[in-house]
């Protein structure tokens, strides 16, 4: 069964929010966002230990541990191993800065070898609540996060990670097995190895209304002519497609802002709202299987199911080709 095959309708639940992503969230608003997730039909939850250093997968079980286990997807991720000390120094997240700084006060190991993607699966099984994943994705191996040292990171996850990975589908342990990262090189790498291949990748950020001409010129070709499946993280860029203010995870450039302005005044114009085409373009890309976005207030969830469903003119994507908001190449909605 492929990725897309195994995932339970196109829109998911992301959590990184969960794990207080530039702000602490209240227990109980968090635990009400996912059971409102849960009563409206999402069926797709993606997780990870690096999330609050647990703090999210621990929110996320407290209401999954207590649904039937066979009536749901669940993914999460590896490379990070969380360990029962408390952390001391201001960790160093490359340039997503001080991301989590609101989340667990817990030391952070951050390795991708053999013996820490057994730990790390073991540990995020314990903090879910659960007996198993279902998919499980290789975390931060890119450029973001480790600089020029990042091929060491990718190397170490080749021989350990990804080989782990491999063989607990081989086993049936888990479905599927692919990078989550917010690059598209690691992912493009892994493609052009002659070794064991993912059955996806979860790519934040990086297939969106505003930023997207990157993974269209190498990455998704050779996804599609591999056969192999997109998850779609991120696709509010941070927010600010969202009516948030951040952007890859910091506070939005000018010219990001102003990008922004023209795309409302467009979906404006066309009687739909901005959440709705940054949703289905993210989604409309043969590649695309689904798309995962955040939300830590239930009135999300009933706003990112309304902007699936709704209608938007061909006419929108029209307008926003011909005025170079979108790349030529980008397949659009409904075939626009």
């Amino acid at each position: 069964m492929s990725l897309k095959e195994s995932l339970p309708g196109r829109l998911g639940f992301g959590t990184a929010p969960l794990g207080n992503m530039f702000r602490a969230i209240p227990d109980e608003d968090a635990r009400a966002t996912v059971e409102a997730a849960w009563d409206q039909g999402i069926r797709y939850y993606d997780t990870a230990p690096f999330y609050g250093a647990g703090l999210a997968e621990q929110r996320l079980g407290q209401v999954l541990s207590t649904k039937p286990r066979d009536s749901y997807v669940l993914s999460t991720k590896v490379g990070r191993v969380i360990l029962d000390e408390m952390e001391t120094d201001v960790p160093d997240f490359g340039e997503k800065g001080g991301l989590f700084e609101h989340g667990n006060p817990n030391k952070v190991l951050h390795e991708w070898t053999a013996d820490a993607t057994e730990r790390s699966i073991e540990g995020s099984l314990k903090r879910l609540g659960v007996d198993r994943l279902d998919i499980v994705w290789v975390h931060d191996i890119a450029q973001d996060f480790h600089g020029d040292a990042w091929i060491q990171k990718f190397e170490e996850a080749r021989t350990g990670a990804f080989r782990v990975l491999s063989r607990l589908r081989e086993e049936g342990v888990i479905k599927a097995w692919g990078l989550g990262v917010n690059k598209t090189e690691p992912i493009e790498l892994t493609l052009a190895l002659d070794e064991p291949q993912p059955d996806g990748f979860l790519l934040a950020g990086r297939y969106t209304l505003l930023d997207h001409e990157h993974a269209l010129q190498r990455l998704l070709p050779m996804a599609q002519e591999r056969d192999v499946s997109m998850v779609v993280g991120g696709p509010y860029s941070s927010g600010i497609l969202a009516g948030g203010t951040h952007f890859e995870y910091q506070q939005a450039p000018p010219e990001i802002i102003e990008k922004v302005k023209h795309l409302k005044g467009l979906a404006d114009k066309h009687g739909i709202s901005i959440k709705a085409a940054a949703l289905q373009f993210s989604l409309a890309h043969p590649v695309s299987a689904a798309v995962v976005p955040g939300a830590t207030r239930p009135s999300r969830i009933a706003e990112d199911i309304a902007a699936l469903d709704e209608s938007i003119p061909a006419a929108f994507w029209t307008e926003l080709r011909a005025a170079g908001l979108v790349s030529p190449a980008a397949p659009l909605p409904n075939g626009a």
